[in-house]
C-alpha cells in the first residue's frame, strides 16, 4: 500500500484499529474536510467537566502532514461540547491512540456520549517546518504592530 500524497490532492493514510469492533473515521459528505472520530468509550461529562476520549483508531502520517483534531459544530451548538486544545495536533512521528480532550460548556446539563457516537473531526492537512531566522528588526508593513483590535473589530 501506498503512504503519501497523489497528483488529485488526495493521500493515503495508514491506519490502525486500536479497538477493532468500532468503525473507521469516515466522511460523511462528498467535500467535507473533515473524517468523523467516535467514541472508543461511553462517557458522561457533567457542566464544565473535561475528560479524555479515546477514539480507538492509530494513524500513520507522511512526513510534511500533520492531522488536526475538531470539533463537531452540531455537537457544539445542541450540547455545548467542544475540546479543550482545538484543534488537537497529531504529527507525523505520533503512532498512539489518537484521543481528545472533551469539555461540556453547557452551564447546566450532562452531555452523554455512547461508545461508537461521532465526537471530532480529523483535518489532514500539509505542514511546513519553519527555518528560524533571527533578526536584529523584522521588515515593515502596513498593519505594522498592530494587535488585538487594530482593525476595528
Amino acid at each position: 500500500m501506498r503512504h503519501g500524497q497523489d497528483r488529485e490532492g488526495e493521500i493515503d493514510i495508514l491506519i490502525e484499529r486500536v479497538d477493532p469492533d468500532l468503525a473507521l473515521p469516515t466522511y460523511a459528505h462528498p467535500g467535507d474536510a473533515g473524517l468523523d472520530l467516535v467514541c472508543a468509550i461511553s462517557v458522561d461529562l457533567a457542566p464544565g467537566e473535561r475528560g479524555v476520549i479515546p477514539t480507538g483508531i492509530a494513524i500513520a502520517l507522511p512526513p510534511g502532514f500533520a492531522a488536526f483534531v475538531h470539533p463537531r459544530s452540531g455537537l457544539a451548538a445542541r450540547l455545548g461540547l467542544s475540546l479543550v486544545n482545538a484543534p488537537g495536533t497529531i504529527d507525523a512521528g505520533y503512532r498512539g491512540e489518537i484521543a481528545i480532550i472533551a469539555i461540556n460548556l453547557d452551564p447546566t446539563e450532562t452531555v452523554h456520549l455512547a461508545r461508537g457516537d461521532r465526537v471530532a473531526q480529523l483535518v489532514i492537512q500539509q505542514v511546513f517546518r519553519a527555518r528560524i531566522h533571527e533578526v536584529d528588526r523584522l521588515p515593515g508593513t502596513h498593519r505594522g504592530e498592530g494587535g488585538l483590535g487594530s482593525t476595528g473589530a
